[in-house]
């Protein structure tokens, strides 16, 4: 007979994966790509280093997996977001609300994740990344515009703008450093104005579409 794997086998293998992108994470947040080597991601997942070859072959499988995580997390946050809101215009400014609270709740993982140097396997998945983050604020922008609430452009260039906008101006090189909630709060509070403002909704804060924000406590955990 051929082995069939029992439910309990799969929860443990399941839980072991998990474990093991978990522990990458956690060193992709402090030291960034580079940080993420094998044996010690084994280590903080207290298994062998072996075992971590039997799930992930190479670095570069593992970090793969680690951004198809982190970008199907952090999507599916904006879009609880999105749907959460009573408007297609508020559903817009929730959403880059909410990515701009979690990059920078995370920045070092945001910023190896999605922008720091990598593998080409890597940076292919990122690009994969950016280019769904894109589509999901593109459908939002599409929707504003079916309401009347933006004035009429091009949805996809301006989706792709908005993503420049907010991985530079939270997480990459030229964003201010970090380490102040206050600035970080205003931080989120002035990209949301800005993106909203460059898409045509010129009362943005007047509307209450700017919220007051609350940062999560550094080292908590986003879900």
């Amino acid at each position: 007979m051929p082995y069939r794997q029992t439910d309990n086998v799969a929860r443990k293998l399941a839980a072991r994966h998990d474990a093991i992108l978990a522990a990458a994470g956690q060193a992709a947040a402090e030291g960034g790509i580079a940080a993420v080597q094998m044996a010690p991601v084994a280590q903080r997942a207290g298994i062998a280093a072996g075992t971590v070859y039997r799930y992930f072959p190479s670095k570069a499988d593992l970090v793969v997996a680690l951004v198809a995580a982190f970008s199907e997390r952090e999507l599916a946050a904006l879009e609880a977001a999105a749907n959460a809101a009573p408007g297609p215009l508020s559903a817009l400014a929730a959403a880059i609300t909410t990515f701009s609270v979690r990059a920078l709740a995370r920045r070092r993982l945001a910023f190896a994740l999605i922008a720091e140097p990598a593998e080409p396997e890597v940076d292919a998945a990122r690009a994969s990344y950016r280019r769904t983050l894109a589509a999901e604020f593109e459908e939002l922008i599409r929707k504003a515009l079916a309401g009347g609430h933006l004035p009429d452009q091009d949805a996809a260039i301006a989706a792709a703008a908005l993503v420049g906008v907010l991985i530079e101006g939270l997480i990459g090189p030229l964003a201010p450093a970090g380490g102040d909630p206050a600035k970080a709060r205003a931080q989120v509070q002035m990209l949301t104005l800005f993106g909203l403002r460059a898409l045509g909704v010129v009362d943005a804060r007047a509307r209450g579409l700017v919220v007051q924000t609350v940062l999560p406590e550094p080292g908590s955990t986003l879900r």
